[in-house]
């Protein structure tokens, strides 16, 4: 089976032993090293692990001939741009049944107009994932704040909204949020 385990873990930034280190129960670097180059035979039990350890679905690591794929033709650091060593290519954003999205109609913060961020719900239970993020929290009458999660203290949240001098918010009770993880930018 042809996977792309190699491609996405080097996508997200991180090497074997971080994937290994990730994985429940964790193993070693070699084991996710043979995996990812095919001298190891990947079970769906593996897929399924690295696929967690990842933060993606195990269908995102397999080679679908109906899914295009999205070559990366450049690699982009403070020395400028360069090309790959290796062939290399990016999954396109999927979301899940967990998101939601926000659409930037005025900038604001780091986001500019026509920005979509795609966030993901996360029960109270989950907050803690938010920490120092970007999030969409509820409000009563069809409402909403935007903005970064400072802190939290059992059910209660401060946000500090993105607008420059603005102050601290403070809410409790809220039955969910949601954290920005995919920033979409038309340029």
């Amino acid at each position: 089976m042809l996977t792309r385990i190699r491609e996405v873990r080097k996508g997200k930034g991180l090497t074997l032993a971080d994937v290994a280190e990730r994985c429940r129960p964790a193993t070693t670097p070699q084991t996710i090293g043979r995996l990812e180059t095919g001298t190891r035979t990947v079970s769906v039990g593996w897929l399924n692990r690295i696929a967690d350890a990842l933060g993606v679905e195990a269908a995102e690591l397999v080679t679908h001939p109906e899914r295009p794929d999205v070559p990366v033709a450049a690699l982009l650091g403070a020395d400028g741009a360069r090309a790959p060593t290796m062939a290399q290519t990016l999954l396109p954003p999927r979301p899940s049944g967990a998101m939601i999205a926000v659409q930037v109609v005025s900038g604001i913060g780091d986001y500019r107009t026509g920005d979509s961020i795609w966030c993901e719900r996360l029960s109270p239970a989950e907050f803690e994932r938010a920490r120092n993020r970007d999030v969409l929290v509820p409000r009563p009458a069809g409402r909403f704040v935007f903005g970064r999660l400072v802190d939290l203290d059992g059910q209660r949240l401060a946000i500090l909204p993105l607008v420059p001098g603005a102050r601290q918010l403070v809410i409790s009770e809220t039955p969910w949020l949601a954290v920005a993880v995919t920033l979409v930018r038309p340029l």
